[in-house]
């Protein structure tokens, strides 16, 4: 059983930055594959970026490539995502996700535990 806490939120302004935060439980973390998905209101649930466990292998968003980075620190068993150059369409909550699969998981069915969310707003 792994739990996810997700932490960094907040308001910002449109080309401001934030830095969201997962923190997971478990001693396997590293086996995992993590991911950030993000729901804007009235929108599917879609994923913006993915780090696998082994391999380091990263997955990112058409829209936010080279714009937000994905990392992670095993040690403390947690993910982060560095998001820059933030827009008003970047508004959502975004939630992390870990997956035991070894390969990149871009299907919100492929992850097994779920964050609560933290809520990401950029203002124009």
């Amino acid at each position: 059983q792994v739990q996810l806490v997700e932490s960094g939120g907040g308001l910002v302004q449109a080309g401001g930055s934030l830095r969201l935060s997962c923190a997971a439980s478990g001693r396997t973390f590293s086996r995992y594959t993590m991911g950030w998905f993000r729901q804007a209101r009235g929108k599917e649930r879609e994923l913006v970026s993915a780090l696998t466990g082994i391999g380091g292998n990263t997955y990112y968003a058409g829209s936010v490539k080279g714009r937000f980075t994905i990392s992670r620190d095993n040690a403390k068993n947690t993910v982060y995502l560095q998001m820059n150059s933030l827009n008003p369409e970047d508004t959502a909550v975004y939630y992390c996700a870990a997956s035991s699969t070894r390969v990149v998981a871009t299907s919100t069915q492929q992850y097994d535990y779920w964050g609560q969310g933290t809520q990401v707003t950029v203002s124009s």
